[in-house]
């Protein structure tokens, strides 16, 4: 089906929250492992859509802080995923203009995994275009903390005076120098953030959808952003 994107209002910066992959292996008597598998591949769809519809970041969750939690061989599972994920990501990033950054305390990932971030991060220094955000081990309460005594290390050391604004503390985000999201888009059908972009969705639109994560589509992505054109973004005030 050829789709609509003409008059779609596209947002500079899009999130989403993975949610579902279990759920959809689990309703086809596959191991979870096999939907975060087919998870991944969404993911490198839609990072490849959204920087054709001219979207200038896109903020994926990736794995919390609590997702150690789950079942040992569950998160092995992903680990592997990511590992596999960021080979490609260090083939592929010059190549089709991808950026990427990694949001969430990486120190926690093996030393493997820490290498391969770090080399992505290497590339992106000198790549122009679309950005990938990837949150790993990441939690919005942990990322204000983080902030906080990294702001206050600096005032200790006598890098940084004066009061503490909000313009201030963003600067010790991950997500420093680029802008808030826009929209941010949770399928699976449920209604929450789960300690996701806490500090950076004070504005966001949201939208939910029951679509499991694997299933997500380009056409899913359209459905989102006409939802967030059509919304009335005031920020707090009136318009006349």
């Amino acid at each position: 089906m050829e789709r609509d994107i003409e008059n779609l209002v596209i947002p500079q910066h899009v999130a989403l929250i993975l949610d579902g992959n279990g759920r959809w292996a689990k309703k086809r008597g596959l191991p979870r492992t096999v939907g975060h598998k087919q998870g991944c591949v969404t993911v490198e769809q839609t990072v490849e859509d959204a920087a054709r519809l001219g979207i200038r970041y896109l903020t994926v969750y990736g794995f919390s802080t609590e997702n150690w939690k789950r079942p040992e061989d569950e998160v092995g599972g992903i680990m592997k995923l990511l590992d596999k994920y960021l080979h490609e990501a260090i083939r592929d990033m010059e190549k089709k203009h991808i950026r990427m950054k990694v949001f969430g305390d990486t120190s926690r990932l093996s030393p493997e995994l820490q290498a391969l971030v770090a080399k992505t991060d290497e590339i992106t220094q000198h790549v122009k275009g679309f950005q990938a955000n990837i949150c790993l081990n990441y939690g919005g309460r942990a990322e204000i903390v983080r902030a906080a005594e990294l702001y206050a290390k600096d005032v200790a050391e006598g890098k940084a005076e004066g009061k503490l604004t909000e313009e201030k503390l963003s600067k010790y985000m991950y997500s420093a120098d680029i802008p808030d999201p826009e929209l941010i888009i949770r399928p699976g059908g449920e209604y929450r953030l789960s300690n996701f972009l806490l500090w950076q969705c004070a504005y966001s639109e949201f939208y939910y959808t029951d679509t499991l994560w694997p299933d997500f589509t380009p056409e899913e992505l359209d459905k989102a952003i006409a939802a967030y054109g059509s919304r009335d973004r005031r920020f707090g005030g009136v318009k006349t």
